[in-house]
């Protein structure tokens, strides 16, 4: 899930390049139940959004028994410490920098991974 076309679009293609099928959504009514139906192994959200409460949907996430073990890795401006602690409070495994997410994405999938 992104809002932001870069990195998004480039994460995306990385993504597809590291040989994950990708699934997008955007972010929301409907996106638990498409993670529900799509069952991933990993999901992969931008922070930052003005139509989503990503957090909230982070949560939700979190409390649907058919996703709570789902590992989010969420991503978003360092300097937004703000969000970065909602969303660990809302339950995602790893949070990120923007600016660094394409260099570090094979590190941080394999981090995220295996923290589940």
């Amino acid at each position: 899930m992104y809002e932001e076309l870069l990195p998004g679009s480039q994460l995306t293609n990385r993504l597809h390049d590291l040989g994950y099928r990708v699934q997008m959504v955007d972010g929301g009514v409907g996106s638990v139940e498409a993670a529900v139906r799509d069952k991933p192994i990993v999901a992969v959200m931008e922070l930052t959004s003005s139509t989503a409460d990503v957090c909230g949907l982070i949560g939700e996430l979190r409390q649907d028994p058919a996703t709570a073990h789902v590992p989010i890795l969420a991503y978003t401006q360092p300097e937004n410490t703000e969000l970065q602690v909602a969303a660990r409070n809302a339950g995602a495994n790893l949070i990120a920098s923007s600016a660094r997410i394409l260099d570090q994405l094979p590190a941080l999938l394999e981090h995220v991974l295996e923290l589940e």
